[in-house]
């Protein structure tokens, strides 16, 4: 339970962390940020395939196939839903609604109320693992998604600033956005604990939610500032490094 309670605090914290780092280089250039979120897109890839597909496939029985697919599906669909749902959060920013800035920070808190919303099933990604009993694959996607974490909260610092949130209101929301993973690590972990039999069901979902993340989220945004090349390679090189780490810890 310690570990469960370490992993969920450096998950969230790395939001935090990259918040920092945002607070720090208010002016991180696009072609940074794109290959940073990028090499994070294909540590999630690894993690989302070889850390909870995978072993949804083997721990699935008879009808691992059909779970794992289903599972992939009901998560991706899951966040799909999510997605048209995610209110306008003016009064979270204490921001006054008619402020000239208004229509600007208004996109911009519906992409952090996204990345929070997305943060929950991220968590329970981490959380799910541990519940599988593989300590090692577990840590794997803990620390995928904590590096994945830690550009997110480096993106939203500058945005929230320009829009005319206040320094303090900002970091609160972008540790707001890191206890989300934190609740969400913890609920995963004892969903599978209570219940092991969903687990080949709860692996394959958090599977699908990281591999819709990484498609509707962040390959088109690292792909919309022209540099797309740089990002794909540094998406390859995420990948490969955790499939080295899983197989070197495997």
């Amino acid at each position: 339970m310690k570990m469960i309670l370490i992993t969920a605090l450096g998950v969230g914290g790395a939001t935090v962390i990259g918040a920092l780092i945002g607070f720090l280089f208010k002016k991180i250039s696009h072609k940074f940020s794109d290959i940073v979120l990028s090499f994070a897109a294909g540590v999630m890839l690894a993690a989302a395939v070889l850390g909870l597909i995978l072993p949804s496939l083997g721990y699935g029985g008879k009808f691992g196939l059909v779970t794992t697919i289903i599972g992939i599906f009901v998560g991706a669909l899951s966040l799909n839903l999510i997605d048209k749902l995610v209110p306008h959060l003016h009064r979270l920013a204490g921001t006054d609604f008619e402020s000239h800035h208004n229509a600007n920070l208004n996109r911009i808190l519906l992409f952090v109320t996204a990345i929070a919303i997305h943060n929950l099933p991220e968590g329970i990604a981490a959380g799910v693992g541990f519940g599988s009993g593989n300590q090692t694959q577990a840590l794997l996607i803990a620390g995928g998604i904590a590096l994945q974490n830690i550009p997110e909260g480096m993106v939203i610092i500058a945005p929230m600033l320009s829009a005319g949130v206040s320094a303090k209101r900002t970091f609160l929301i972008a540790m707001g956005t890191g206890l989300v993973e934190v609740i969400g690590t913890l609920l995963g972990y004892f969903a599978v604990s209570v219940a092991s039999v969903i687990l080949p069901f709860a692996l394959a979902f958090a599977g699908g939610t990281m591999l819709y993340v990484v498609s509707d989220e962040m390959i088109p945004e690292t792909h919309a500032h022209g540099n797309q090349r740089g990002a794909t390679y540094a998406l390859l090189v995420g990948f490969c490094v955790m499939l080295v780490t899983d197989v070197l810890l495997g």
